[in-house]
């Protein structure tokens, strides 16, 4: 039966003289896939020379220029996504009538299962196409020629073929998976390849500790950023400020740091739908990229895998540095800075409200927030008003005060109070509660304990209570641990609370006032009070630590106020108030110093 094809028939002048014969072009379409860019080792451009090779062999043609019939699917894993599935490929595959022939390297660029190429064979057969593989079992080429319907003998080749490299897959995959694992467990034993977690970079294993494999060290380029980022954060930064410095100063984020490392191209691909993909020029910080980062308890030099610690039998962390990044304390102390700042990650910090989280609503005792109305497009008279409504409460005399007003009173008050006072620079020295690690170990211990009885097997349960042991071990070990109080090393500064008000910014002030415990509340307003600050509306408190010097210098400060001048030196209003703080009983009297930035 004569073998039907959709090709080019071309005349061809056959070595006997005289004698003509009828030869077939093939329309191609070269097919080139890698599972992983770095991939030198199965390079696209040694693919593509191949498929010429067997191409030009069998009158294949793949055209050319803007004609070109190829399919590149880079960074595509043939074992977790179908030919119908790629980006490339898959568009070939959903217009058979463009060619006649697909033309791949070797059976792993095409398929990785019995399922998937039973699938391309039925296609091929149904569509009476042509299957090339350069170099098939043993290094010959390979052609299955669905193109007679009748032939049944391609098929049944393919699949025995198929079932041969799925075995093959397998069996990699397998040994791969047992290395890691083996390696995994390995202390300071890096598994090689791959990006390693942000602030280290693999070495080799120093002679002491076998100097087989290899090992992390700290990337100092990585490690200056992640110091850079603790800093500003115990300065008093956000994270999206954080975030948004780093991005501004081009500094590559986790992600890009390593491409940069390996000179390799910035950005890549991001999650989407399957067969999809969103392509970035490059990865930037976000405050999650950073939380995710300093949570990681990587930065501690331990294992981890699926977001676990990797424990040794006697449950403690196996290490993958010898040189961590942070001690348990510092690690525990910027975790305790990160949740102290979670509750509040809605607070805006570029506004221009001196008074942010210092003034309420003296009805509802919510805050109160600035507005400001426009006229002709500029701002009119900002105020402060209750919120309540948006908090989806109802407060039964809501107050609205103009801003210029309390923010005056407030100044005055707070520096008539604590202007004299010398401000400090605080040192915190971080002590060591083993607290944090204990609660993670109990909760993983707790849910490998949901697991008991469900081994069907005498060495699944084996393991299964190797693994309770190391974490009831590590448990009584943390359990034992004494915990080392945090110090505090005050060195005072020779400025004021008034030296540093006049030259620092509005954000500067608020948090000043934020820190020193000021509260004002404000009350209704009454008939004829819109000349002035009615100062039997509003209630001044301070509850920080400054409150007991404050509070000896409270009739100094009367002393030299002025009556005449309501917001330099204006004694304190009737009814405004301060609470001296409650002190240790065991310290002495407080001394003349506040507090102005934890550094």
């Amino acid at each position: 039966m004569e073998t039907p094809s959709r090709g080019v028939e071309t005349p061809t002048r056959g070595p006997l003289s005289g004698t003509v014969f009828e030869s077939t072009t093939l329309r191609g379409v070269r097919c080139v896939r890698l599972s992983v860019l770095t991939d030198e080792t199965t390079s696209p451009e040694r693919q593509r020379e191949a498929d010429d090779i067997a191409a030009a062999a069998l009158s294949i043609d793949f055209g050319e220029g803007d004609q070109l019939r190829e399919a590149v699917d880079l960074d595509v894993s043939a074992s977790k996504i179908s030919p119908f599935d790629r980006p490339e490929l898959g568009q070939w595959l959903a217009r058979p009538d463009e060619f006649d022939a697909l033309v791949f390297w070797r059976f792993d660029r095409a398929i990785r299962s019995m399922a998937d190429m039973h699938e391309l064979a039925k296609w091929a057969k149904e569509h009476r196409k042509m299957l090339v593989f350069a170099e098939g079992v043993g290094g010959g080429r390979m052609e299955f020629d669905f193109r007679n319907p009748m032939s049944v003998t391609a098929e049944l080749m393919m699949m025995l073929f198929a079932f041969a490299a799925q075995v093959e897959a397998q069996s990699t995959s397998d040994r791969v998976t047992g290395a890691m694992a083996a390696i995994r467990k390995m202390s300071l034993r890096w598994r090689g390849g791959g990006r390693p977690p942000y602030g280290y970079m693999p070495a080799p294993m120093p002679k002491e500790h076998g100097g087989i494999g290899w090992t992390l060290v700290q990337d100092p380029d990585a490690v200056k950023i992640i110091l850079r980022i603790v800093k500003e954060l115990l300065e008093g930064g956000t994270v999206s400020a954080v975030a948004a410095g780093l991005n501004a100063d081009s500094i590559p984020s986790p992600r890009d740091h390593w491409a940069v490392k390996m000179k390799r191209e910035r950005g890549g691909k991001t999650g989407a739908a399957k067969g999809k993909h969103v392509v970035r020029d490059v990865f930037r910080w976000t405050p999650t990229v950073i939380t995710r980062m300093l949570r990681n308890e990587t930065l501690l030099g331990w294992k981890m895998h699926k977001g676990r610690p990797v424990r040794d039998p006697e449950g403690n962390p196996v290490m993958a540095s010898e040189t961590p990044i942070m001690t348990r304390e510092e690690f525990d102390r910027v975790g305790g800075l990160l949740d102290a700042r979670s509750v509040d990650n809605r607070e805006r910090s570029d506004t221009d409200a001196l008074l942010l989280r210092v003034i309420h609503c003296d009805s509802c005792k919510g805050r109160m927030y600035l507005s400001k109305p426009t006229k002709n497009g500029a701002s009119v008279n900002p105020f402060y008003k209750c919120n309540s409504h948006a908090r989806g409460d109802l407060c039964e005399l809501p107050a609205n005060i103009r801003a210029s007003w309390v923010d005056e009173f407030v100044e005055a008050e707070f520096l008539r109070l604590v202007g004299s006072i010398q401000t400090r620079t605080v040192v915190e020295i971080p002590g060591y509660d083993p607290g944090p690690e204990l609660n993670a170990t109990l909760a993983e211990f707790r849910e490998h304990q949901e697991q008991r009885g469900r081994q069907k097997s005498r060495h699944a349960a084996a393991e299964w209570q190797t693994r309770a042991d190391a974490l009831d071990n590590r448990i009584a070990e943390l359990e034992n641990r004494e915990t080392v109080e945090p110090q505090r090393v005050v060195t005072p500064t020779g400025r004021t609370f008034a030296d540093e008000w006049a030259v620092t910014d509005t954000e500067g002030r608020r948090a000043m006032l934020v820190e020193a415990g000021v509260r004002l509340d404000v009350r209704r307003g009454v008939r004829g009070g819109w000349r002035k600050l009615d100062t039997r509306r509003v209630d001044f408190n301070m509850m920080g630590e400054l409150d007991p010097v404050a509070d000896e210098l409270a009739p100094l400060a009367d002393l030299v106020a002025t009556e005449d001048d309501p917001v330099k030196g204006a004694p304190t209003a009737p009814g405004n108030s301060m609470r001296v703080a409650e002190t240790d009983p065991g310290l002495s009297a407080p001394e003349p110093v506040g507090e102005l930035v934890a550094a």
